[in-house]
């Protein structure tokens, strides 16, 4: 992917922002694909769909990360928390809030 000091109009750097949204995209559909695996998983080691231990986790390290990459930490964690909510309900609609598969 170009450096965006690179680009020079606007037709250009949209190109590459549309290249990024798919590339983001692509992650996200692979993350819940994970997701669908933990659901697949957690039961059989007794989890719940959500663990908060892990939820406060994965946001320390996104904003941690966000901040080596030059990326607001409150963006990454805003982000992240809504993502996490998603794949949790995602989780429950199957698991319940017990580990327990429902179907």
């Amino acid at each position: 992917m170009p450096d965006p000091t690179t680009c020079t109009n606007m037709a250009q750097l949209r190109v590459q922002i549309d290249q990024i949204d798919r590339e983001l995209v692509a992650l996200l559909a692979l993350r819940a694909a994970h997701i669908d695996r933990a659901i697949e998983l957690k039961p059989g080691e007794g989890l719940p769909a959500r663990i908060e231990d892990r939820v406060s986790d994965v946001l320390d390290k996104v904003a941690s990360e966000a901040s080596k990459q030059g990326l607001d930490p409150a963006l990454a964690r805003a982000l992240w928390s809504e993502l996490i909510d998603w794949s949790i309900t995602r989780e429950e609609r199957v698991l319940g809030s017990t580990g327990k598969n429902t179907t």
